[in-house]
């Protein structure tokens, strides 16, 4: 099957791999030719997990090219994806310009029938409100040509993506016609030969699925870090109320961690387009507000939690700061609970020493008023520092050197944002350990 994917974000190029993955054949379009450019030439935007390997692969291989000729893809490919960016509106609603200026482009462009594919994150209705933009450009034109428009939301996770689409749990599809049904139902048969299903459904109900999904993860960590907040007033300790009702089965472990909270790219804003959706419809969305009034207050919890140890002043102190990016395995600083943590300390008078494995190009401009060296090697930005905050749980954090730790720092003081360390073994080391939820231990 010719396939095209409009847009080379994260999700775009990652579709657009592991489509060519399977044997399909895939044109991949962007406005950006500076992007487009550089992956002809084999360089990658984003750092995910192999992904390199699969883009390199199947361009070799003559199944996955660049363009920024949208109507080459679209002339060329039977079903067309859309995979631009949805992001959201002062008022927390999603930005739908570039997903209908994708729509409209493609009726202008169209050549014949054609299967178009909702991939991008979208509010409940914007499948209708595509099919109608589609249909006004072609009757611009004078043309019939027929038009089947599908709701595909992703459910990828940075850091894991390749797996996630190569193997997805389920595949959810939001189809009007049998003629998409069957499409889709050919072009996915390959990933879920796992027994995993595909999930075909109205389109209303396939774009609510996306928000639902996301939303729901989201309530669990906020869920979380609440009673790790009663933790501390009460001296129980969250980790153990994890496991605790985490081994229930109907409950589960994912996403019931304590720590700054969540970010990236998809549940903030995810989670806000849900309850603004919810608001358009005249509901309150308590909990939706309530989840995102948790997640902005974790990361203020915890910068104070610092303060405090300090009697409120860091004026004369310097902080090694491992992990910047808002969760291991990715370069995305969207939304990164570091970079608040840090400009909070900072208006207190604090210092830095950083490292990331991977986000800190995309970390310098965010923080570039901030007194922050960022280093090349995880123990150098320990040296001459007062504390170590562990921000980000990349597996290098994990299980470090601690007699190097100590060493390198001029006080064995710890504050660990992930709550990856055991409070007594740091103890037994002579250190200060700080965390969430979690007995303090001095």
């Amino acid at each position: 099957m010719k396939v095209c994917v409009v847009g080379t974000g994260y999700v775009g190029l990652v579709s657009g791999a592991g489509f060519a993955e399977i044997g399909h054949h895939v044109i991949c379009v962007d406005i950006d030719e500076a992007k487009v450019q550089g992956l002809k030439a084999g360089r990658i935007p984003i750092y995910e997990p192999g992904l390199e390997e699969l883009v390199l692969r199947n361009g070799k291989a003559g199944r996955l090219s660049f363009t920024t000729n949208l109507k080459e893809g679209v002339e060329a490919c039977s079903v067309i994806f859309i995979a631009v960016g949805t992001p959201p509106n002062e008022d927390g609603t999603a930005d739908l310009q570039h997903v209908l200026g994708v729509a409209k482009d493609i009726g202008r462009t169209m050549n014949g029938p054609k299967i178009v594919v909702n991939k991008s994150t979208v509010p409940v209705g914007t499948g209708a409100r595509v099919e109608g933009v589609i249909r006004e450009a072609l009757a611009a034109r004078g043309v019939a040509h027929s038009v089947s428009v599908v709701s595909n939301p992703e459910f990828l996770k940075e850091g894991d993506a390749i797996s996630d689409f190569m193997r997805p749990d389920r595949v959810v599809i939001g189809v009007e016609t049998p003629e998409a049904k069957a499409a889709l139902e050919e072009l996915y048969a390959p990933f879920v030969a796992n027994g995993h299903p595909i999930l075909f459904m109205d389109r209303l109900s396939s774009e609510l699925t996306k928000y639902a999904a996301n939303a729901m993860l989201a309530t669990r960590i906020s869920f979380m870090n609440e009673i790790a907040a009663l933790c501390e007033k009460t001296g129980a300790d969250v980790q153990m109320i994890r496991q605790g009702i985490g081994t229930d089965k109907r409950i589960g472990m994912p996403f019931l961690y304590a720590g700054l909270g969540y970010g990236g790219s998809c549940f903030p804003k995810d989670v806000k387009a849900l309850a603004a959706t919810m608001s358009e419809n005249g509901l309150p969305g308590e909990m939706l507000n309530a989840v995102e009034s948790v997640n902005n207050r974790q990361r203020k919890l915890f910068a104070q939690k610092i303060l405090d140890v300090y009697k409120g002043d860091v004026s004369s102190l310097t902080f090694a700061v491992w992990g910047l990016s808002f969760k291991p395995k990715t370069d995305d600083m969207r939304e990164a609970p570091a970079v608040d943590i840090i400009k909070a300390l900072a208006r207190h008078g604090a210092r830095f020493r950083a490292y990331d494995p991977e986000a800190m190009p995309n970390a310098k401009p965010l923080l570039k008023e901030v007194p922050v060296t960022f280093c090349s090697e995880q123990y150098e930005a320990l040296d001459g520092c007062d504390a170590l905050i562990l921000m980000t749980e990349w597996g290098s954090f994990r299980s470090p050197d601690f007699e190097q730790v100590a060493k390198r720092l001029k006080s064995k003081t710890v504050f660990d944002g992930r709550n990856q360390y055991s409070g007594k073994a740091l103890r037994d080391r002579g250190f200060t350990y700080v965390c969430i939820g979690r007995p303090r231990v001095d």
